[in-house]
This record gives C-alpha cells, structure tokens and sequence, in this order.
C-alpha cells in the first residue's frame, strides 16, 4: 500500500488556518477585508473578551445571496478572480478565497447575509461542518458571527495572549483598516462599550485624529506628490513627535496596509538628521499604481507586497518626505505637557478659517484648516502593546493646520524658504549653567543647545567638504595590520578594486592578515580601524561601498569632537556669532543625531504660565 495520501478536506482548511488565522487579529482583518470589497460604506466590529468569546462584523454591503451562501465556504471560492490573468491585476483586498474556509474550520460561524433584492441566507458553520442552510429575510448587507475560536485546536489557543495584548491586535488591525479606508464609517465596541469610531467622511486627517488624538493631528504635514506611476499622498508626523519603533508608519497601497523595508527607509532618508537614533515618526501614507505594477500574492496574510519599480518608488517617497520637512520651521514649542492616559473628549468635524499670525512657507498653495470642536462624547482606551497601533489620547484644542505642497521632484530645484523664514532673527539675552543660549524676538523666548547648535554648523562644513574630497592619501610611517576571517579574505581580493577607487589599498600579508600603508585623508584619526572593517561588511553583505553613508558617517563624528561641550560659557559675541552661523544652515532645527537645537516658549505661553492670563 503506498504511503502517499490525499488530505481530506476538514485538515487542510485546518492546516490553511494555520497560516491565515493566527488570532483573532486575523479573523479581524479577513472579514472588514471581505465587507469592504462588498462596497460597504458603514461597517462595525462587536466584540466579546477580545474576539476569544465572540467576533461580530456587520456591514452595509452588496451581499451574498441564497444560492451563493454555502459556496463562500469551499475551499479557494472567491468572487474576485476567475483566471491567472486577474492575478497580475488585483484591485480587490482578498482575492485567495481561503478566508472563510480557514475560519469556520476552526470555530463556530453563522452568516446572515442578503443581497436587498431576494431572499437572504442564514448559514450556520461549527468546525468546517454545514450545520444549517436558512432562508432568511435581512436587511441589505452581511452580518458574521465567529464564536469559540480554535475550540476545535486547542493547542492553538494557548499560544493566545491575554486579553489585554488580544485587543491591542484588534484595535490596530481596525486603526489601520480605518486609514486605508477613510471613507468608510467604522465603529468598534468591546463587551458593549463603544471603544473607537470615524466618521467616514473621506478624510484622512480625521481618521488620523480619531487613531491619534488632536495633538498628533495638529503636528502632521501633508505629503502629496506624484510620478509617471505613482500617487503619494497622506500625512507625516513633524520630527518633534516620535514613537520608539516602527509600528506607528502605516503604509496603504492601493487601498490595502502594507509592509514594506524599502518604503521604511525611503521615509527614514527622508527625515535625515531630523530624527534621533532609535525614534521612528509617525506617518500614514497612501500610494496609488497600476496594480501590474504590485504583486500581492506573495505572503498568505497578503501584508507583504513587491513593487516591480521599486527605486522609482523609493526615490519619489525619499523626496517627498524631504520637500515637506525642508519647508517647514521646524521649532518645538517648550510647554508642552504629557496628557492623560484616558479621558472623554468631545468632538466634531467642521471646517475653519485660517488661523492669523500663523508660519506659512512663501511656496505654498494653500491652507485649509478642520478644526475638532466639543460635540459627542467618545471614550479612548490606550493599548499598550507592542506591535500595534496606540490608540493616544485626544486633548481639546482649535485650528489644526493642513498645507498643500508644490509636488517638486528633483532636489535641485527645491525651493528652499529663506533663512528668514526657516529660523527667525534672534538675540542673545543670556546663558544658562554654560549650555543653553537664551534669546528672543518679538514671537518670545528661545532656548539654544549650543553643543548641539555648534555640531550642526559643523557637521555641514564637514559633509560639504567630504563630499567632493581632495584625493589625498595619508601615508603611514607604520601599517596598520588587519586580521579578517576567511569569507572576509576572499571578499577582500574579490574587490580589489572598489577600495583601490576609494583611496584605499589593502597588501595581502600572508594567511588571514593584510597590511594598509595608506588610506584616504579625510578619515578621522582614530576611526581608521572601524570605516575600513565597516566597508569590508558592506560587501560581504552583497552591496558596494557606500562612500556617502561613509562620509555622512565622519562628518557627524568630526562635528561632534570638535564642537563646544555643556558647561563652557560664551560671552555675548560669541552667542551672537554662533546664532547667525546657526541660521545659515540648510536645517537648523536638529543636530547631526536628531535632537532638537532650538526650543520655542511664546509670549502667549510665558504670560499663562505667569497667570497674567487665564
């Protein structure tokens, strides 16, 4: 007897299930997937013990109708592809028709379903098995019901978090339906308390607002540029408000929220020096293509895509991002206090007139201003899971500005605001314990990180210098001698000639050990060791040498040595001269590592903080 053997039907949609339905996160993300390619305008999630007990998604739909109902459950049954063509032209969000399927294999699902026009179906599923087939009279759109998930695999359910890390999965896979989607309603309530809703207005901001809170919305900046194949556009946090991971970028391409490495980076890029070591901004960004321009058939869970012109797309984010923060005064305010955990806030979506004594770059359009007014109460949850979305807390305030950019594409022809406008004229009143210049203008007070101020200054000296260096060797009276690993030995002599067009000669010095007589003089002394050992990883890791990475590198090492420490104190000449160096620079706002240089306190600020007004 041959020991090969065909699965029967209920363990391959279990072992299917294994790979769409993690948790209930997952079962989340099917059926609101499943309801919006049904042109829902209005969908609501309901649910019970985070999903463990009971999910429930109702939507305003087109339906399925009697016939269909039991259909939807076979295996790869789908609507939204009849042949391998359509493969190469997604434009739907679940397309494998393995959803269900996998689903009901593992729990106990009922289905209610009408198309509006004829009798609906009721289907009741437990475990994969057909338990009824109804007739059933309903309203316009679906209704699903998933109970008891895994009660059939019990070795699935203890790998299930608690209840807490349960619902920071469902509250993100929502979020980020939610900025996918801005035009649709969602509403989400867990065990009867309304937890999270959008208005469905087509509006991002707002759906961004309701995720975020006020405070977050009010430090976004549009984005909004195009190529030949590319639409980008959405909102980027300002540098000022940053998260300590990357969970907080939500990517949407064409409609459906991705992950993607190369987008990261070109966002990454995009902000330089404006963001700290270890700080990720907070960014929804939605690009539009030609769907044979995307393949999304590449990961079961369909959140990993591949873009077939990929530096296209990589060069028109990086940009993107860049033309925004380069044409913005990029100043903190000093006063902002931490807000609380949880409150009720009440809110409303109008429009407003444009706030007066405002920042506004000479290049832009536009503006136009939604402002959050007290109209209906909701109640916000913060999860603090890692891995999803947090949900922050809202804080009352007016005039939440958006700008409309000039989509510039090459970088040479930016046009960059005056130095008047990106950093104001300041003067020097003081210093504060040899560290913090204190300066003003009529707008207030400003507080200057001088270590920081000076490390700008020079970090753009340096990285001007070093990017067109004199080919100028430094010989060595002693070689430095290197020990490196076989698979470095042969990565060394396999590229020979990328160090030699870098100014840099390695002498094979028997066994594992190489001598270097001379290297470029723009290294900085005492870093000669790591650039080298740095540059042998980049190729073994399969990339050329990176010589602006590497000279980007130096300069930030060179500024920060050679800058003025804390506690060294300036008379006031030198304060001036260091403030009217500081606004020469390209960006003024941020040292080479991404922490703020100038801090703001306005008038306005400084008189409640006196209580001089109330």
């Amino acid at each position: 007897m041959g020991k090969i053997i065909e699965l029967p039907e209920s363990l391959s949609n279990k072992i299917a299930a294994g790979e769409v339905v993690e948790r209930p996160a997952s079962v989340i993300k099917e059926l609101i997937e499943n309801s919006i390619d049904a042109n829902s305008t209005w969908i609501k999630v309901e649910l019970k013990e985070a999903g463990l007990r009971s999910i429930k998604v109702i939507d305003n739909g087109d339906g399925i109708n009697n016939e269909d109902a039991p259909k939807a459950f076979g295996r790869h049954a789908t609507s939204k592809i009849s042949n391998e063509q359509d493969l190469f032209r997604v434009h739907s969000l679940g397309f494998r028709g393995e959803a269900l399927a996998s689903i009901a294999s593992v729990s106990q699902l009922t289905l209610r379903t009408s198309t509006g026009e004829s009798a609906g179906a009721e289907i009741i599923i437990h475990g994969g098995s057909l338990v009824e087939h109804n007739k059933h009279t309903k309203r316009k759109g679906t209704e699903i019901v998933v109970e008891n998930l895994f009660f059939n695999t019990p070795a699935r359910l203890k790998y299930l978090k608690t209840v807490h890390t349960e619902l920071g999965h469902l509250t993100d896979v929502i979020n980020r339906m939610a900025l996918s989607h801005p035009d649709i309603r969602f509403e989400c309530e867990h065990n009867k308390k309304k937890i999270f809703f959008t208005p469905g207005d087509g509006q991002l901001l707002h759906a961004v607002q309701q995720i975020y809170g006020n405070h977050i919305a009010k430090n976004m900046l549009e984005v909004n540029t195009s190529s030949l194949d590319y639409k980008v556009k959405g909102y980027i946090g300002k540098p000022e408000i940053t998260r300590s991971n990357r969970n907080y970028i939500s990517l949407i391409v064409n409609g459906r929220f991705v992950k993607n490495y190369m987008i990261n980076k070109a966002i990454l890029d995009g902000y330089h020096t404006f963001l700290p070591i270890g700080r990720y901004p907070i960014i929804a960004l939605q690009i539009e293509m030609d769907p044979y321009l995307v393949d999304v058939n590449v990961h079961p869970a369909k959140t990993e895509v591949r873009f077939s012109k990929e530096k296209e797309l990589f060069d028109v984010i990086k940009q993107a991002v860049y033309e925004v923060l380069h044409h913005e005064r990029l100043i903190p305010s000093g006063t902002k206090k931490d807000k609380p955990k949880s409150e009720q806030t009440k809110l409303d979506f109008t429009s407003a007139t444009k706030k007066e004594n405002e920042f506004i770059p000479a290049h832009s359009k536009s503006v136009t201003k939604p402002v959050f007014k007290e109209t209906a109460s909701v109640v916000r949850e913060e999860v603090k899971e890692e891995g999803a979305i947090h949900q922050e807390t809202p804080i009352n305030t007016s005039d939440l500005e958006s700008i409309e950019y000039e989509p510039e594409i090459n970088e040479e022809k930016v046009s960059e605001p005056t130095s008047e406008e990106r950093m104001p004229f300041l003067s020097p009143i003081g210093q504060l314990h040899g560290t913090y210049i204190l300066a003003q203008n009529e707008k207030g007070l400003y507080m200057i990180d001088q270590h920081a101020a000076q490390e700008r200054i020079k970090y753009e000296l340096y990285k001007k210098k070093l990017g067109n260096p004199i080919k100028e060797v430094q010989e060595l009276s002693i070689p430095l001698t290197f020990e490196f690993t076989q698979q470095e030995v042969i990565t060394i002599e396999e590229n020979q000639e990328q160090f030699e067009k870098v100014g840099l000669f390695l002498e094979h010095f028997g066994d594992n050990s190489f001598l270097v007589r001379s290297y470029p003089s723009w290294f900085p002394n005492g870093e000669e060791e790591s650039i080298i050992r740095d540059m042998v990883e980049e190729l073994i890791n399969g990339k050329i040498i990176d010589l602006e990475k590497i000279r980007e590198e130096a300069a930030i090492l060179m500024s920060c040595k050679r800058s003025i420490k804390a506690n060294h104190y300036l008379n006031h000449q030198e304060m001036s001269y260091l403030i009217d160096e500081l606004r020469t620079c390209h960006d003024p706002f941020t040292c080479p590592h991404g922490r703020p240089i100038v801090v703001h306190f306005s008038e306005y600020e400084l008189q409640k903080m006196f209580k001089r007004i109330m």
